[in-house]
């Protein structure tokens, strides 16, 4: 059931971690088994993070992350896509860490132009500290995708024809950080860090960006020599009867929060992509 998203993984190009580079947190930051896995780690000083050195326009962007085990009360390991400046775009995924025991919350959210307020959170059916899990973002002309060990939960259409922006322009990095939220982060802030657990670390690895690489203004997807090396699949990828299938799945048994069901938040009427929305 939820095999269909599967790209055939002798066609994808298995991008190195060392592709990345840590950006803040000094030694937080650390690349280990000779460059397979990166490890962020938060304390009570400061947390952590890097970036991607390429910038993407859409793509397919995946890596396996294992996340802070135990109690991760307080914690959020973020994981996203961000082009630059106050418009900035942006495709997120944040993992809301919790009290021993009790689930991760998964929070999703697009921005366009600036703009976020998209948010759907999420549980998983599996514990995301015990093992490498795989997180994707599909992101074409037509749609974002949001997948789990190719399960997808969420889809964002594009409906720039009823006048909603969408990301398109703007070429974005792949940013990741472990930081210290607990003002907000679990059950609203009420439960905190427990920094005696403390140093908090989450690994990554398998890093693939099956992309359009971004440089100088220009997109290698315009180039035929470059596209030619790329599998395609992503550039038109959307969802099947099976895909669809899962994702309901997804949405009946594991979403805790949807933005376009949040009348209160939006008594005047909802935004307008939530009215026409299949997803």
């Amino acid at each position: 059931m939820h095999e269909q998203f599967s790209i055939n993984s002798a066609d994808a190009p298995v991008i190195s971690i060392k592709k990345l580079s840590p950006v803040w947190g000094g030694d937080r930051a650390k690349i280990l088994s000779g460059g397979k896995v990166l490890s962020l780690t938060l304390d009570k000083t400061s947390g952590s993070g890097f970036e991607s050195k390429r910038e993407y326009l859409f793509g397919r962007i995946e890596m396996q992350i294992k996340l802070v085990a135990g109690n991760s009360a307080g914690s959020v390991t973020a994981y996203y896509l961000s082009s630059q400046g106050p418009c900035h775009d942006e495709i997120d995924f944040e993992f809301l860490g919790n009290l021993t025991g009790e689930p991760y919350t998964v929070h999703t959210n697009v921005y366009t132009q600036g703009k976020g307020g998209r948010e759907q959170q999420f549980h998983l059916w599996f514990d995301p500290t015990k093992d490498f899990h795989m997180y994707s973002v599909v992101w074409n002309p037509q749609r974002i995708i949001f997948l789990v060990d190719d399960t997808p939960i969420r889809v964002y259409e594009n409906q720039e024809s009823i006048g909603v922006p969408f990301p398109k322009n703007q070429p974005m990095k792949l940013y990741s950080s472990l930081w210290n939220a607990d003002q907000w982060a679990t059950r609203g802030g009420s439960v905190k860090a427990d920094w005696s657990k403390a140093p908090f670390t989450a690994y990554y690895r398998n890093f693939n960006a099956n992309a359009c690489l971004w440089s100088s203004g220009s997109s290698s997807c315009s180039s035929k020599t470059s596209s030619s090396t790329i599998n395609n699949y992503w550039q038109t990828q959307g969802l099947d009867a099976s895909g669809r299938r899962s994702l309901r799945w997804v949405q009946k048994y594991y979403m805790i929060y949807n933005y376009c069901t949040d009348y209160k938040r939006f008594p005047l009427g909802r935004p307008r992509e939530c009215r026409l929305s299949k997803h």
